[in-house]
């Protein structure tokens, strides 16, 4: 019995397949200049010690964002792109390699290659048009909407493909001493870190009781690494990983606190159980 020839699988079109076999043979035709050109990995270190010591690139260096009542923090894909630029030899990108409206998905690559070891770490997945609100799933219809909600799916995928590549101790040493340069500050005193968090936060609407909230002390009572820990969520939410009323949900105020404030606002009663009439002035006389 004869049967009909397998149609390869929707998800992965001609389209792809093509970019695919693109792609691999220019990267491959890199690699034998890599391998001319081997990198030094004591200089390669060296540098990175000296980057991450640098305040800049660690207020980026990590990210924070809410998922299933728990934070998920980590390395960011800026710490990965920097540290992968320094340890040479590396090609990594996200690629849409085909959209669909009508389905309301893209199809996208990410892939990390180290062209010296001819090691390559990729993944192809399917994005869908969509944004998780506290109103359930939303349809992206604008470009802008989808390209950065593609943009953003693309750079998890390429965060774990770049630190693939990356030996587990550099990118350890990498993250410990971004820590540090963190927690330092750039150049600033404790008191001036807060003063200057509060005001950032305060630019976007969140309240120093949320802060105090979310870091579970008194604002006099915030040290170092609380001091960190608020910038790597203010980065988290500029650039998009988390909303502000994710990272730090809306006050809401108790029956008893609206009672109260009612009670605080009505006028006194007299003896008699009427409340006082408001005086009215008398005019003035002449």
């Amino acid at each position: 019995m004869n049967f009909p020839a397998q149609q390869p699988a929707s998800a992965i079109g001609q389209a792809t397949a093509i970019e695919m076999s693109r792609a691999e043979a220019e990267v491959k035709a890199a690699v034998f200049i890599a391998q001319q050109s081997p990198r030094n990995i004591q200089v390669a270190q060296q540098e990175m010690r000296f980057t991450c010591a640098q305040y800049a690139v660690a207020e980026k260096a990590f990210f924070s964002y809410p998922k299933a009542g728990q934070t998920i923090s980590g390395p960011s894909i800026h710490l990965a792109r920097e540290i992968a630029l320094i340890w040479g030899n590396i090609q990594h990108g996200t690629m849409e390699l085909s959209r669909d409206t009508a389905l309301g998905q893209s199809e996208i690559l990410a892939y990390a290659w180290d062209l010296q070891r001819n090691s390559r770490s990729s993944q192809i997945f399917i994005a869908p048009h969509v944004r998780d609100t506290k109103s359930g799933k939303k349809s992206l219809t604008d470009l802008r909407d989808v390209y950065e909600n593609n943009a953003n799916l693309g750079a998890r995928r390429l965060r774990e493909a770049i630190f693939a590549m990356l030996p587990d101790w550099y990118v350890a040493e990498a993250i410990e001493i971004c820590q540090k340069t963190l927690d330092k500050g750039n150049g600033q005193s404790l008191e001036e870190r807060v003063v200057e968090a509060v005001a950032n936060y305060g630019r976007v609407g969140v309240t120093v009781k949320q802060l105090e909230t979310k870091l579970g002390r008194p604002r006099g009572e915030w040290d170092e690494a609380d001091a960190s820990k608020l910038q790597i969520i203010f980065q988290s939410v500029s650039h998009g990983e988390m909303t502000r009323d994710e990272a730090f949900p809306p006050d809401h105020i108790t029956a008893a606190e609206i009672h109260q404030q009612r009670q605080q606002k009505a006028p006194a009663k007299t003896a008699d159980g009427d409340a006082p009439q408001p005086e009215v002035a008398e005019p003035p006389t002449s």
